[in-house]
């Protein structure tokens, strides 16, 4: 099978350049395994964690790190024009690459984000709000949400708060197992008549409450549900994230497939990049586990495999190591210095990831593989969680090497 371009990895990285590409009348595939970070999203996309205009203190960042290697023009461009593209593909977000908003976390915190899915509530600030009194509204015997931890939150913020348990016949067969009554079970059966009912004991129940928040499990497929029970409760509705997997999460990896595929593009799932054909510094073609002997043929390849969590990196007992292609990676040698004793301290694993030059094309052996690129977690000298630049980076990468292979 021969593409003009092949991108490994199906997560938000390898979507937004397969989108980019497939834009620009590209032929492209994506091979992916199957789940993506996104089943495990907040809902929010950050650009860096930081209270201060978010563009000055990504310009304050090392010269090694995936931000400066892109410069700061290309982060900037990209960030502003990632909305229009969310919303091509349906996905509704809010926010401003000049300035962090705020978001509630599951466990009652305010946390800064760049970007967040139209689901939630965005804050100004992480202290004051703009209501009185609210409403938190769980599901009976669903366990995966934490109405404590936001009344905490409220409370401390002056806020008051009344609770209600709704009891639908609708969720009895979810009930019967623990296991079962999960926020992607319960999105499923969330539809019609069911919403209809949900919205009718939300305004019987509600009083005088100025906003109702309950658990994100409506809408997996597209927001259709939760357009119609916000149409039929007369004041705000807003979600909290749940535990994984995530509703919006999983929807928008839907969403930003069906469009990947709508331009025009082909997504192979469940399928394993397991090796390819390295020769005279490019990359002639790369094999699948569930194609055998067949080779996926190309003009330019992404590396969009992700890190640890997705195996995009290994570690074994001996050494870390980037599975496919054996590619140069940033890591220690030695064990013990892969990781800090102090959970709480910085974790050197945490930057480790492949080697790339200034175009983010990936090196093997000390040379560039020429039409290899790298975006998202799987490259070097980031630490996501630390930084808050996890979905930043991962978009901000995925269209700077989506423009390397349209403008080559």
């Amino acid at each position: 099978m021969k593409y003009e371009t092949i991108i490994i990895g199906g997560g938000l990285s390898g979507l937004l350049s397969g989108i980019a590409l497939a834009r620009a009348g590209r032929k492209v595939a994506i091979i992916s395994a199957g789940q993506s970070a996104l089943h495990f999203s907040s809902g929010s996309f950050e650009l860096i964690d930081s209270e201060d205009n978010p563009l000055a203190a990504i310009a304050q960042m090392p010269s090694t790190h995936p931000y400066q290697t892109i410069g700061l023009d290309a982060v900037k461009r990209y960030a502003e024009a990632v909305p229009a593209l969310f919303a091509e593909a349906g996905v509704e977000v809010s926010g401003s690459v000049e300035k962090n908003h705020y978001r509630i976390t599951p466990i009652g915190m305010a946390k800064s984000a760049w970007l967040t899915l139209g689901d939630y509530a965005t804050l100004d600030n992480a202290t004051t709000l703009p209501w009185r009194k609210v409403a938190i509204v769980n599901f009976d015997g669903y366990l995966d949400f934490y109405p404590k931890f936001l009344d905490n939150f409220f409370a401390k913020r002056g806020v008051d708060t009344v609770h209600h348990t709704l009891t639908l016949a609708e969720f009895e067969h979810l009930r019967e197992s623990a296991t079962e009554m999960r926020a992607t079970n319960i999105a499923r059966i969330m539809t019609g008549d069911l919403l209809s009912k949900i919205a009718t004991e939300l305004r019987g129940r509600i009083g005088d409450a100025e906003v109702v928040f309950m658990p994100a499990v409506f809408g997996m497929f597209d927001a259709e549900a939760v357009s119609a029970l916000r149409s039929q409760v007369r004041v705000p509705l807003y979600f909290i994230p749940t535990m994984p997997a995530s509703v919006p999460g999983v929807r928008t990896q839907i969403q930003l497939k069906n469009y990947f595929q709508k331009l025009g593009g082909v997504y192979l799932l469940g399928d394993n990049v397991c090796g390819g054909e390295i020769r005279d510094n490019k990359l002639i073609s790369v094999r699948t586990a569930n194609h055998g002997d067949m080779e996926f043929h190309a003009d330019n390849f992404i590396l969009a495999s992700g890190s640890f969590f997705s195996h995009g990196l290994i570690a074994s007992q001996e050494h870390i190591y980037e599975p496919i292609f054996g590619l140069d990676i940033v890591a220690d040698q030695a064990r013990s210095e892969w990781y800090n004793q102090d959970l709480y301290a910085h974790q050197p694993y945490m930057g480790y990831g492949v080697v790339t030059d200034e175009r983010l094309r990936c090196r093997l052996a000390g040379k560039t593989v020429e039409n290899l690129y790298a975006a998202g977690s799987v490259l070097a000298n980031q630490n996501p969680i630390a930084e808050g630049t996890g979905g930043g980076v991962a978009i901000t990468t995925a269209l700077f090497v989506a423009d390397q292979i349209i403008n080559a």
